[in-house]
């Protein structure tokens, strides 16, 4: 990493919201986009900018046909009371979900990590044949399939009626809804949130449902992607609209505190770049001592100049190679069409770089990525094109992607860049 990355990286966490405010006055009015002043957990006005990406369209906005989107902010700030990162500008839910295409059996290793996940939460806390676990953003039942399998009756809480239809079909109870309060729901000894609590805006009204629909002696359990493995592992192109929070130990615990919950367990899991599992009950039916906050360095500034500078190096990396490649007349396509392929495509500035995306993922096979419209198809395409160069947007899968496709020359832009040749 050199001097003069760590000094753009100085420069962007210092510069001005003006660019940034011409761009939500620009969408607000139909994407009914706000812009939060105080902390999401403890309200605290004391916001400092970390990390400074690049606007994008709505990440998971894959078109059937073109048409024009919007770039919004995607910055991330942090509180600097109760530690939280989060975005401060909002794009509002209904505009983020309603064509949402998101299927959670649909990505790599995520049913052997629930089926695993199941096994482990019921063990832990003991839970018997018959006990209820609601799933919150429960997706296509694919976590309650595993409790049902167990023999825990299972009720799941999603938004989009296409996906809970989904779920149904495969047997499991969902209803069509946001989770909050007053849905009638049965009391729940287990309620569960995968990825789904960082999405969240008012986080005090979605623990107020939690806790109205919490047994007495029930335990709210949830997954999310870890602040500290974004920086560690490079993951920052988990940042996008849907992402609201980057939660840590340390502000999920000021969290649970303000509604009479203490976290007795957290779990590192390697999902999602790296997360972590917290488990939370009520103060009085603590079954384990409260768990240590985790590395100060993720609370101080230092920690963010020099990630964004990392950052900074492994951008300019990726765009000589390609802008070279370009040059001579290479062809390049790129592997993945995700929400955080979106971050990363614009924040690298390698939009009009690569020729279309390929992808495993049959519902954005034949659809045009957000923003630049690149046309998505499935990996057969590679065998008939044989691009020169497949840039791989979902990092994190290069190695799956290597073993089913070596006869192509893979270009990994992160946590390092690297080019790996055709075998």
């Amino acid at each position: 990493m050199s001097k003069r990355h760590v000094t753009q990286a100085r420069k962007m966490l210092g510069r001005s919201l003006s660019d940034l405010e011409f761009l939500i006055n620009a969408g607000a009015k139909d994407l009914h986009i706000k812009r939060r002043d105080d902390c999401r957990i403890c309200h605290a006005r004391r916001l400092v900018p970390i990390l400074k990406l690049a606007p994008t369209p709505i990440g998971d906005e894959f078109l059937e046909k073109p048409r024009y989107q919007g770039k919004h902010p995607i910055d991330l700030y942090q509180c600097g009371y109760c530690g939280l990162a989060q975005l401060v500008y909002e794009i509002s839910p209904e505009a983020i979900y309603r064509d949402y295409l998101y299927l959670t059996s649909s990505s790599p290793g995520l049913q052997a990590h629930f089926n695993a996940y199941a096994k482990d939460v019921v063990s832990n806390l003991g839970l018997q044949p018959g006990d209820l676990v609601i799933d919150i953003g429960s997706n296509d039942g694919t976590l309650l399939k595993e409790f049902q399998k167990l023999g825990l009756r299972a009720l799941g809480i999603e938004a989009n009626e296409a996906i809970a239809q989904v779920a149904r079909e495969k047997g499991v109870p969902t209803v069509t809804s946001f989770f909050k309060k007053n849905l009638g729901l049965q009391k729940a000894k287990l309620i569960t949130a995968n990825n789904v609590v960082a999405n969240i805006d008012d986080l005090d009204a979605f623990m107020e449902a939690v806790i109205e629909t919490l047994a007495e002696d029930g335990v709210f359990v949830f997954e999310s992607f870890y602040l500290g493995d974004v920086v560690d592992n490079m993951v920052f192109d988990f940042i996008y609209h849907e992402h609201l929070s980057a939660f840590s130990v340390k502000p999920v615990k000021k969290l649970m505190q303000r509604y009479g919950l203490t976290v007795t367990k957290t779990e590192h899991l390697q999902t999602k770049g790296g997360s972590i599992r917290y488990y939370c009950e009520r103060y009085y039916c603590g079954k384990g001592e409260p768990v240590l906050d985790d590395d100060a360095r993720l609370y101080a500034a230092q920690t963010y100049v020099d990630f964004n500078a990392r950052i900074e190096a492994q951008k300019a990396a990726s765009f000589k190679f390609l802008d070279d490649a370009r040059r001579e007349g290479k062809e390049i396509a790129g592997f993945g069409a995700s929400i955080s392929c979106t971050t990363l495509l614009y924040h690298f500035g390698i939009t009009g770089h690569l020729e279309y995306l390929v992808d495993d993922n049959p519902a954005k096979i034949g659809r045009y990525s957000p923003g630049i419209h690149l046309p998505v198809f499935g990996a057969d395409v590679l065998y008939e094109r044989k691009p020169d160069y497949v840039f791989c947007l979902a990092w994190r899968f290069a190695e799956d992607f290597r073993r089913k496709h070596p006869s192509f020359n893979l270009i990994v832009p992160l946590p390092e860049f690297r080019c790996i040749p055709a075998s």
